[in-house]
This record gives C-alpha cells, structure tokens and sequence, in this order.
C-alpha cells in the first residue's frame, strides 16, 4: 500500500482478466476522440489510452477493456443497457506496494479505468468497485448509461481486491482506509484528466456505488464533499466503531451454520423476516467468507490460523466460514479493534445531497442493520434536508438473484437509475426528490427494466 503525493460471487471472487495492456491510441477523425493525445492523469504511475468506437459493455465484451467475468450477479440477465458510445479510454495504475489485481496482467494494485465520451454533458460520475470486486464490475451497472447520457466516468479497484485483501497494509484496518484514500486520489485525477480532454473541469461531480462503493459514497460525502454535487448510495456497507457494522450482524450467520444459533437470533440481528429462502445461497456464497475476511482485517489476533495467510486457494476453502467465528463478539473485543474500525467509521455528517437505496430483502446487509441506522444517523447530525432514503421491496443484495427468484424479487437497478436522475435534477435544477419511501411496483409489471420511484409508496424511516 503506497499513495503517492499529486463480497462477492465466486465468479467474480476467482475471476481474473489477464491480457496485455490496451494498444496505442488510433489517430482520430471528425472529432472522434479530439485530444487524447492531450490526457495525462495526475499521478499516474502508468496508463495507456485507446480511442474506442463504443465505451460499453456492449462494445467492449471480449475486449481487454472490460470484465464481464466480474461483473457478474451485479445485474439481472434481462437488463437492457445502451451502447453506441464512442470516446477515448484510459486504463492506468497509481504508485502502490500491493499487487492482487492481476487485471491486464500488470499485478499491481490501485488499477484505474477512466472513461470520456466523444460527447461530452459536461459532468463526472465516480465510483469504486463493490465488494472485493475490480475496476470494471460496475461497467454494466452503471457506465453503460451514464456513458450514455454524456458523462465521463471513472473506476477504482479501491488499492486492494479479492478475497485476500486484508493482508495488505501494516495495520489493521489499512486496506479499507486505503479504499477511501484510492477514491479520493482517482477523483482529483480524473476531474484534470477530463479537463485535459475537454478543455475545462467538470462542471458537475458525482459519487455513487454498490455495496462497498455505496459505503465509499458515504464517506467521500461526508469527508470530502468540495469534490462532489453529490451522490447515489446503492445498499452501501455501514461501519460504526461501536456498531452495527458487518462484525455484529454476520457472527451470528456462522453460529447458525455450526447449528448454535436460530432463526430468531437472526432476526434479531436485522435479517427480514421474508428472506429465508435466501439464506441458503448466502450461508454457502457469503456469510462465511464476509464474516472471515473483514474480521481478518480489523481484528487478526482474535484467530490468527483463520483465515491466516490466505482465505484459501479454492473455492470450498474461500468460502469456508472459520468455525471461531461463530462466536465472535465485537462489543467485547479490545478497543484496539473498535479504533482501526473507527479510523474508517461514519458519522452520517453529509455535505452534499445524497440518494441511498436499500432492498428489503438484503441477506448480506441486512435494511435494520445498515441503511435505516444510517438514515438515523444523518437525521441525527442534522443533515436530513440532504437526504433521500427509497427501500426497495423485493430487493436484495445482488440483482442477478432475481433471475434464480424472477416471482419473488425485484432487481434495485432500474429504481437506481431513477434515483440517479432525481439527484441529478435535485442538484441542478433544484427539483425536490420524492419523500421517503418504499417503492411501489411499477403499473405495468416490469420490474426489470422500469422503477416508479414517484408513485405513491408507505413513508420510509
């Protein structure tokens, strides 16, 4: 981990892209991607640039620039995304000592993809990968369209990925704290890279993410609201020093693997009532690794042997809980491990106006236990006035379920986009967003591709 000065499917747990780096960047013509000879990102360690026909998965599939393989479970097969973006793509890495991104077979880590279309609205949209993902496992979710609707876009792989990523750092809780530091580091640079193209700064920036770039929106808007309008948390990670985070709700998911805890005491701990037929995907694909890896993070003395040096080198091994969490108890933990979880705790003291969705149906972060207690938390701080919270019914931690679930969920994305489009034109226009609230199905049916985050819904909160 080095900064320099200027949960995940098994699928996309093992997933690695391995190609060379993109090629040289083809001489433009009729303005197609004008002045990316000009594009130098601001500390850069490396980078290269291609002028590309089309920016989207679309275009890209099969391409080095993009992973498909990582973007998996992310969205429901059905999902209709644009395409047809022409524009110029830069792929780099900042200064860093770790190395789990094996992404273009350059094994280095704070792996970056920035994104600028030939037409250009004059905006930014940021984001860092969710879970232990990489730089382009959002590319479906969210590039495609707001490639589409005319922003630059740009992606961090947060300075560390995959399931192994609390070995990197000296301490606990570096490798997270990293992840902040990364997002922040690839906003300043793109913001002057975008310029570098286009000839002035954006003139709007926005922060957005799923899952743990949902907890990276959070934070950025808490802690660094000068570089953003704004932000849409997608079922961010909540971390709290003295809870709830993922080391109070989760404990209690091995117990009840190891057969010493009930179903009441998951309820208890905030899982819906509703959601246990997701429990056992979720016991088998994430309770365990999740619970193992983060623990590993913020406290390795509390097992030194598991996961150790490694989560394991297959797949039974990765996702394999660690039997002693089962009975792991943060509240009585030393304070040395509430502090590295403190160093990247949030407070709910937004500065800029924020749009968090939430399913209530979520099996990993459970709604209880994370976005309605963050909701509290901004109403808390007084910054309620910035704030929009939308639950989701039906929706889960990862769309792609609804396509193993099509009769009982309900993928978040189309009311993401919505909710996108709303923050958009609360920033720029001054339109109030609707009130909380939990979002009604839409008339029509199609859950898939449509949202009706206007119609009337019960009051969230």
């Amino acid at each position: 981990m080095r900064l320099s000065r200027g949960v995940p499917l098994v699928a996309a747990l093992l997933a690695v892209t391995v190609t060379g780096p993109a090629p040289a960047a083809r001489a433009a013509a009729d303005g197609h991607c004008a002045r990316q000879e000009r594009v130098r990102v601001p500390g850069a360690e490396f980078q290269t640039s291609a002028c590309l026909a089309d920016l989207t998965t679309t275009g890209l599939a099969g391409t080095p620039y993009t992973d498909t393989a990582d973007q998996a479970g992310l969205t429901a097969g059905g999902t209709r995304s644009p395409s047809g973006v022409p524009g110029v793509q830069v792929d780099g890495y900042f200064p860093d000592t770790s190395a789990f991104n094996a992404t273009h077979g350059w094994r280095h880590d704070a792996q970056f993809v920035i994104r600028m279309p030939d037409r250009w609205n004059g905006g930014l949209v940021v984001t860092g990968a969710p879970g232990t993902r990489r730089q382009y496992a959002t590319d479906r979710a969210i590039s495609d369209r707001v490639l589409a609707q005319g922003y630059a876009y740009a992606a961090t792989d947060k300075g560390n990925s995959g399931a192994d990523f609390y070995r990197d750092g000296a301490r606990p809780g570096d490798a997270v704290a990293e992840w902040n530091a990364r997002t922040t580091q690839l906003t300043r640079a793109a913001r002057r890279a975008v310029a570098q193209r286009y000839g002035h700064a954006p003139r709007r920036t926005y922060m957005t993410g799923i899952s743990n770039g949902g907890y990276l929106t959070r934070w950025q808007l808490e802690n660094h609201p000068e570089l953003y309008d704004g932000g849409v948390d997608w079922e961010g990670a909540l971390w709290t020093a003295d809870g709830p985070n993922l080391l109070t709700s989760l404990p209690v998911t091995v117990a009840r693997a190891a057969g010493s805890a009930r179903d009441e005491d998951l309820y208890a701990a905030g899982f819906a009532r509703g959601s246990e037929f997701l429990w056992p995907y979720h016991e088998k694909a994430y309770w365990g690794l999740t619970q193992k890896i983060y623990r590993a993070e913020f406290d390795p003395s509390y097992d030194p042997g598991c996961p150790g040096a490694s989560a394991g080198d297959s797949v039974d091994r990765i996702l394999a809980p660690c039997a002693s969490d089962a009975a792991y108890d943060y509240a009585s933990r030393p304070a040395s491990v509430h502090r590295a979880v403190a160093r990247v705790a949030l407070t709910g003291r937004i500065g800029r106006p924020m749009i968090t969705l939430h399913g209530d149906l979520d099996a990993l972060l459970p709604r209880a236990a994370d976005s309605d207690v963050y909701a509290r938390m901004i109403d808390e701080r007084g910054r309620g006035g910035l704030h929009r919270y939308y639950t989701v019914p039906g929706g889960t931690h990862v769309d792609g379920l609804h396509d193993t679930y099509p009769d009982r969920l309900r993928p978040i994305l189309p009311c993401y986009r919505q909710a996108f489009d709303a923050l958009v034109a609360w920033v720029e226009h001054g339109t109030t967003p609707p009130a909380d609230r939990a979002v009604s199905t839409p008339a029509g049916g199609d859950v898939v591709d449509s949202c009706d985050l206007d119609g009337a819904g019960a009051r969230g909160r």
